[in-house]
């Protein structure tokens, strides 16, 4: 375990260059399974989801090569057996085995995923859309074991737009016997990375991006290389943080359309800031103006960002609403925030307000999740005096070089281990 130490309230200049989208990444390499060859994935971000989703592959005897930021796997001679429990908890995206080894081997056996505590985020959807493609799907005691004859493509329409669904239904289909329609898909950057992969091995996915998406069913994928897209989630996490502390702070190597959603709230808060191609220059505004969010399924407000953007809302002037739509457990680091000296309030479990500016103070406070951490990382770097971030392997899973980055553009911020 880890503790985050941060010195505040000090302005940040210079660059900070983005890394792969963790989001995309713990979906390509669960995905590469499905590969009868080896594949090479470039722009891999260096964090722990990838370690363990590293540790998953070894256990089913994946030959895996890592070098910096490109992984190779090579799943030619993979064994199909038990993801175990101590392996699968350690991150949500180790469902993603599901649909590949399903479509793969037409069995999979694995304990329920883990992950950040923000919710139940139940996988009744991917589970009933196994069942559409024709597997028959059991569970005793958090384990799942999923069987099929064979796997027929068919029409799915997800009650519910959600990501993870869309990829392993994605994952499930490509080996599949005929057509697999996906209605009501989710549109994320990253779905539409994971099926450039797919495609790039030889499957043949279109409409990704889009809320319909169709599936081929092949027999046979081979090697390819391919590229993780630039993390959008940790592009607007430094864009929020530039509001409040940035000094002609620029954010590199992005794509802004996918941040399209921040930058218009950033607008109305009267943030400066210029954009570019592949970049993003920010200078903290003196003031800032209150405004509403509303997480909504991309290209809506990304519930990712909704707890870092409850940071920079303290410092608004004026009352700010936050309506979380996605998940009903997002709203903890709102009692880390309080400590520090904000003024939220939950209205519902899901509906809070925010009154600002409040001066925020250092204090030792709990990561309860990844977007928390990242939410407390940013009010440690506003506030007077020193913070201390407990649980911070949480903000480790999802940031690569967090440290290194913040530092190298002015932030006294430190990583201590925890002596158990």
């Amino acid at each position: 375990m880890h503790k985050i130490i941060i010195e505040g309230n000090k302005k940040l200049s210079g660059n900070i260059r983005i890394s792969g989208s963790k989001n995309s990444a713990v979906a390509l390499v669960p995905a590469a399974v499905l590969c009868d060859e080896e594949v090479t994935i470039a722009n891999v971000p260096n964090i722990s989801d990838i370690d363990a989703l590293d540790e998953i592959l070894n256990s089913l005897n994946a030959k895996v090569v890592r070098n910096e930021d490109v992984i190779k796997i090579d799943s030619s001679k993979i064994s199909n057996k038990l993801i175990p429990e101590n392996l699968s908890k350690k991150l949500r995206a180790s469902y993603y085995f599901m649909g590949a080894l399903l479509s793969k081997f037409k069995k999979v056996e694995i304990h329920f995923p883990g992950g950040c505590s923000i919710g139940a985020r139940p996988i009744n959807l991917h589970l009933k859309g196994f069942e559409a493609l024709g597997a028959k799907v059991e569970e005793k005691d958090n384990l799942f074991v999923i069987t099929a004859d064979k796997l027929v493509g068919t029409k799915i329409n997800l009650d519910f737009a959600s990501v993870g669904a869309t990829i392993n239904l994605m994952l499930a289909a490509v080996k599949a016997e005929g057509t697999t329609i996906i209605t009501n898909a989710a549109k994320e950057p990253h779905i539409v990375n994971v099926a450039t992969f797919l495609n790039n091995m030889g499957a043949k996915i279109s409409g990704a991006g889009t809320s319909e998406i169709k599936i081929i069913g092949v027999d046979y994928l081979h090697s390819c290389f391919h590229e993780v897209v630039p993390d959008y989630i940790e592009t607007g996490t430094y864009m929020i943080l530039a509001s409040l502390v940035g000094e002609n702070l620029t954010i590199e190597n992005i794509i802004p359309d996918h941040v399209e959603s921040l930058i218009s709230k950033l607008e109305d808060m009267e943030v400066p800031m210029k954009i570019g191609m592949d970049y993003i220059t920010i200078t903290a505004p003196k003031t800032l103006k209150p405004v509403n969010i509303k997480t909504q399924v991309y290209p809506g407000f990304p519930t990712d960002l909704q707890q870092p953007m409850a940071t920079l809302l303290t410092q608004a002037t004026g009352k700010s609403m936050i309506n979380e739509t996605i998940y009903e457990n997002r709203f903890l680091n709102l009692l880390e925030l309080n400590k520090m000296g904000a003024t939220a309030e939950l209205l519902t479990p899901q509906k809070a307000i925010i009154v600002g500016p409040c001066g925020l103070t250092g204090k030792k406070v709990y990561a309860s999740d990844l977007r928390a951490g990242a939410s407390l990382v940013i009010a440690g770097l506003v506030a007077e005096g020193k913070t201390i971030i407990e649980n911070a392997d949480y903000v480790l899973r999802g940031y690569e070089g967090i440290i290194e980055k913040l530092t190298n553009v002015g932030a006294k911020i430190k990583l201590q281990e925890v002596n158990k």
